[in-house]
């Protein structure tokens, strides 16, 4: 069973005695009325409408629509980074976005990749923000075999 944690930003994984296990966040676009998804999720969507729900992309694969290798990367930023825009597709629904590649991989277009959790997108000590002003986790996308 899961239930969405106190703010929003993941998902608390319960055991099947109702025990809280270890957060999972989740990596949510929006939904709207007239069926259209956008990531990350916007108040109003393409429609005029607000969102009515929302769908946890980090169940699904996507497929590259393009990608590209950045070697002047900002302060704390991997170098060289690729970065890849990906299509999920969520019951016939099409939903793009955006983020960097893992590591050891190196991905085409047309290749069908997976999001995976990483705890720092980015050395927060090497940022000019203050570490605790906002989170540097998020989704790499991994290509599957």
């Amino acid at each position: 069973m899961r239930e969405k944690d106190g703010n929003g930003t993941g998902e608390v994984q319960k055991g099947e005695d109702g025990s809280k296990g270890e957060l999972k966040p989740t990596f949510e676009a929006a939904c709207y009325p007239d069926g259209s998804l956008t990531y990350p999720p916007h108040p109003v969507g393409p429609g005029g409408e607000a969102p009515v729900d929302t769908v946890d992309l980090s169940g699904y694969t996507a497929e590259v629509v393009t990608w590209t290798t950045s070697t002047a990367t900002p302060p704390g930023v991997r170098e060289p980074n690729t970065l890849a825009i990906v299509e999920f597709d969520v019951d016939g629904e099409p939903v793009r976005a955006i983020g960097q590649v893992t590591d050891e991989d190196e991905v085409a277009i047309g290749d069908e990749v997976e999001p995976v959790y990483a705890e720092e997108l980015r050395d927060p000590d090497a940022g000019i923000r203050e570490p605790a002003s906002q989170s540097w986790d998020g989704y790499r996308f991994r290509p599957v075999e």
